[in-house]
């Protein structure tokens, strides 16, 4: 596959790709060096004005994941150089990218990963077709009969496909479903979290690159939301520049590629993959050079912006009026006609999946509180407390248990499907994906609201009971704190999204009467303003106030009817637990505070701290060995069987196996397996010298415990004698022959089985004490019991008769 990188990407056709990148890049760099100013002068006057809204009740994590690993575990991948199947051993990190390595013991020594996949962009997927779907929309020159060979071979069904429009594409598969359902929320997690946006602490950087793109793609005819705003600077840009490159590679590369249907495929993956690799690297050493010039000139646009505040909010507001008179009646109209009427149909669909989505969160956190309280009391209060706790503080970022509340926002993808033609709407997955990231964060701010109430509370050493009942009390403290957050971020969440449904459609409509009248309003601005005073950005305002008031008008309406458990805005939690905000906003240690106490070894203490640091627990199958290479062949599980492990590389190691597998345990065992009978439960005339009866697998035989004939003779006389009456031990000969198999031990039946090394039903009388008795001791014992049981008997006949 080389060559068709090398064939197809010469020297002229890489000059071409470096040139067409370059002037996409100055194109978009225009808009942010524009934005730039701006976004720093909303900056500065925010903080001067400080609009705030409805204060928060739970309080917020700063660092939730440091220095943990959220998933780990083995899977087989697809090497496109050799085409097999390798197994490898994957690490996913609290940056969310996804490292993998040659086995488990190159990771415990160090090693440098052998690969490192950022999902930003990605789709996880399981469906065959449905990757072949995606990859004949992508290439639509490539065309050709499709063949009989499959795409791929798979050793499994249980596949799972990362696909990326521009990046490398990666196969897995896993031998049991329920691998496959883990590994897929886990990589869905990943994706998630990589396209949750650029960071919102950036006031300045964020708000003019993400409204540079907007303008640029709004500037291509492209409106509305976007699902490759995902990943840092540097990936969004080159994604803004594939989608204008690779087609027009594909129009003079397409044509020229041979073979058949799948190999042109193949090499059409590969060739995007490598001009990717060339975009990326001119986008990020372009945009770290423009970013360090927008910073150099950062003071000296704020050395502007702070004396003439005034004058520019003043100039601003005049060049606003002028525009609101000239866009407002055309924007209303369109507003009354063809965006009022659908608000409330828009919203009902947004409110059904989200809320019970959020309310599947609540159910979640309070059945894991429950649980962990049932367990502290039962299993010895705070020195259980600890582990529980540290299992409870990384609930949100546990891709498995929060798959189920996922799933809910997940329904709203088809509901917004039917907007798509109407709003023109190309992409809901990114309010799916917003959804599950609030939900997300809100459950991350109980579980720590909780956890700082609980470790204030503790400080008074509570006994087990009132221990329960603090947890108690702190979880309904917790879930009515959630219950408003909840309602303020749902409420937020479909202003939002409204927003982003019917503002791009409206400004695709009044573009075309509207932008050529705009460029005249810029003779209003003065000169030293025109940084801070944006044309194209007031109109966006002013179509922002033409739609915002119905939106708050449909959402308050809501809230009234008490739809989906909202808060009425009149609701204003402002500082209702003021004492909240001056608990320590500290890591808490549980496991060295509140841990077990019990006795260990400092090792064994430390594989359980290091074991806690992971958020969900290692995959392993149980009894299965897996080949550390394998070919394409119809069923991997037969190669399992077969248990072919290479040792060919150093590095290499094989899949840690289950402890407590069928095989491990097989191998620990020392003692032949001896099939044991039941012994009935002894009666209150039984041996009562503290002879205990245990099944008991032995490999050798006690001197001591050896009895000779002649006293397993006498002890079967007196056994015999003992049995004539209706009541007392009443056994027969018959079981008390049993009874010398399973109760004492037939000497010689024993000596026979050990021979022949077969098992034998073996039941060994063993006394709970230290000291042992002798063979002569045991008899004389078992002869005086039964002789007493004799006698009681006929002192009871005696008494019967008179």
């Amino acid at each position: 596959m080389g060559d068709v990188i090398s064939t197809h990407l010469d020297e002229n056709r890489r000059q071409f790709i470096t040139e067409r990148t370059g002037k996409i890049l100055d194109e978009f760099f225009q808009f942010y060096e524009e934005q730039y100013p701006l976004a720093l002068f909303n900056k500065i006057r925010y903080e001067v004005e400080e609009n705030g809204g409805p204060q928060p009740q739970l309080l917020q994590r700063k660092a939730p994941l440091k220095d943990r690993v959220i998933f780990s575990g083995n899977l087989y991948q697809y090497m496109e150089v050799n085409r097999k199947w390798k197994n490898r051993y994957f690490v996913v990190r609290d940056d969310y990218d996804v490292a993998f390595y040659d086995g488990k013991m190159a990771y415990d020594r160090g090693a440098s990963p052998k690969g490192v996949i950022n999902c930003a962009g990605y789709k996880v997927l399981k469906s065959m077709d449905r990757y072949l779907e995606l990859i004949n929309n992508s290439m639509p020159g490539i065309k050709g009969k499709a063949s009989n060979s499959p795409f791929l071979k798979w050793p499994t069904e249980y596949r799972t496909i990362l696909w990326h429009p521009y990046e490398q594409h990666y196969y897995f598969c896993v031998i049991s479903e329920k691998e496959q359902q883990k590994w897929h929320a886990v990589f869905q997690d990943c994706v998630r979290h990589l396209n949750n946006g650029l960071p919102e602490d950036c006031k300045v950087e964020t708000p003019a690159f993400t409204d540079a793109v907007r303008l640029y793609r709004q500037s291509k005819d492209q409106y509305g939301t976007w699902d490759m705003l995902c990943g840092n600077q540097a990936q969004i840009i080159s994604n803004l520049v594939m989608e204008e490159l690779l087609p027009e590679l594909g129009t003079a590369i397409q044509p020229k590629l041979k073979g058949k249907f799948h190999d042109r495929q193949r090499a059409w993956i590969l060739i995007t993959e490598a001009v990717h690799k060339m975009v990326l690297a001119q986008t990020k050493a372009r945009y770290e050079a423009v970013l360090r010039k927008c910073e150099e000139a950062r003071p000296g646009l704020e050395s502007r912006i702070r004396p003439d505040m005034d004058q520019i909010i003043s100039s601003k507001e005049h060049v606003g009026n002028k525009i609101r008179v000239y866009v407002m009646p055309k924007a209303e109209a369109c507003v009354r006609n063809q965006v009022q009427p659908y608000i409330s149909s828009i919203l009902d669909a947004l409110m059904g999946p989200t809320s019970r989505g959020f309310a599947e969160v609540r159910d979640l956190f309070f059945k894991e509180i429950v649980e962990m309280n049932k367990n502290v009391l039962n299993e010895g209060g705070q020195h259980k407390l600890g582990e529980y706790m540290e299992k409870l503080s990384v609930l949100p970022y546990h891709p498995v248990k929060m798959q189920s509340c996922y799933e809910h926002l997940e329904q709203l993808q088809p509901q917004l499907e039917g907007l798509q033609q109407r709003f023109d709407l190309s992409s809901p997955a990114v309010f799916v994906q917003r959804g599950q990231i609030l939900m997300r964060e809100l459950l991350d701010n109980a579980v720590y609201t909780f956890e700082q109430l609980l470790h204030q509370d503790l400080g008074h050493s509570p006994d087990k009971e009132q221990l329960c009942k603090t947890i108690q009390r702190i979880q309904d403290r917790v879930l009515k704190k959630y219950d408003y957050d909840s309602s303020t971020v749902r409420k937020k969440f479909f202003r939002e999204a409204l927003l982003q449904i019917t503002i791009p459609y409206m400004l695709k409509k009044l573009s075309s009467s509207v932008n050529t009248a705009l460029p005249k309003f810029q003779e209003y601005i003065f000169e030293d303003f025109s940084k801070f005073i944006l044309v194209d950005n007031i109109f966006e305002e002013v179509v922002l106030q033409s739609v915002s008031k119905d939106i708050m008008l449909a959402v308050k309406e809501a809230a009234v009817q008490r739809k989906h458990n909202l808060f009425r805005d009149s609701i204003v939690l402002s500082n209702s637990d003021p004492n909240l905000l001056l608990l320590e906003e500290q890591p808490i240690n549980w496991n060295n505070e509140f841990g077990s106490q019990e006795s260990g070894s400092p090792a064994d203490a430390s594989d359980k701290r290091k074991r806690m640091k992971q958020v969900v627990s290692m995959i392993q199958d149980d009894g299965v060995s897996h080949p550390e290479e394998v070919e394409v062949m119809d069923d991997l599980k037969e190669v399992s069987d077969e248990e072919q492990v290479t040792n060919d590389d150093s590095e290499s190691c094989s899949p840690v196996k289950s402890p407590d597998s069928v095989k491990e345990i097989r191998d620990l065992l020392t003692i032949a397996k001896i099939e044991t009978t039941q012994v009935p439960a002894p009666t209150e005339s039984s041996l009562s010298n503290g002879v205990v009866c245990k099944n008991a697998n032995v490999a050798e035989r006690n001197p001591s415990e050896e009895i000779s004939p002649k006293l397993l003779q006498e002890q079967q006389q007196a056994t015999v004698q003992s049995s004539g009456g209706e009541s007392g031990l009443q056994s027969s000969p018959e079981k008390t022959e049993a009874g010398c198999s399973s109760t004492v031990g037939c000497p010689e039946k024993a000596l026979h089985e050990e021979k022949e090394s077969l098992p034998g039903k073996v039941t060994l009388c063993q006394e709970d004490s230290n000291d042992k008795e002798t063979g002569e001791e045991i008899s004389s014992k078992i002869t005086e019991a039964a002789e007493d049981s004799h006698e009681a008997h006929k002192v009871q006949e005696t008494e019967s008769e008179s």
